[in-house]
């Protein structure tokens, strides 16, 4: 095998806003994102499960995610997974999280996408996404 891949895709909801503090003089925002799944078991009966992923965004993508995401923003993230560690009480304890390459924000809310774009250099797609029939 010639390599590795590392990439992970996510659309969910975001479980509360996002919190940003400084490492050093980089800031970086965490926040949590939900995921549903739904299928059919055996006997047709609709089951449910829902995964809460924590994303972790630096520096730009830090600034734009504090400053337009908010509890149940509805976002695509593109990112990587990323285990940590730490100890604590004399127990080693382990984090899985996905940090962020780049996210979309999948809303519609009036203003914020394109106010976003151009924060982050993307052209904006214009439009009134409230007024799509679907």
């Amino acid at each position: 095998m010639a390599g590795s891949l590392n990439k992970v895709f996510l659309i969910g909801n975001l479980c509360a806003d996002p919190e940003t503090r400084m490492a050093g003089s980089t800031p970086v925002t965490n926040f949590r994102v939900a995921c549903n799944e739904s299928w059919k078991d055996k006997d047709g009966n609709k089951q449910e499960r829902v995964e809460y992923i924590t994303i972790v965004a630096w520096r730009q993508q830090s600034d734009i995610a504090q400053k337009y995401l908010r509890k149940g923003s509805k976002v695509h993230i593109e990112g990587r997974l990323q285990t940590r560690s730490w100890e604590k009480d004399g127990e080693k304890r382990y984090a899985t999280e996905v940090v962020c390459d780049h996210f979309i924000m999948l809303d519609g809310r009036p203003g914020t996408a394109a106010e976003a774009s151009q924060a982050s250099g993307s052209a904006p797609t214009g439009g009134d996404d409230d007024q799509l029939p679907f």
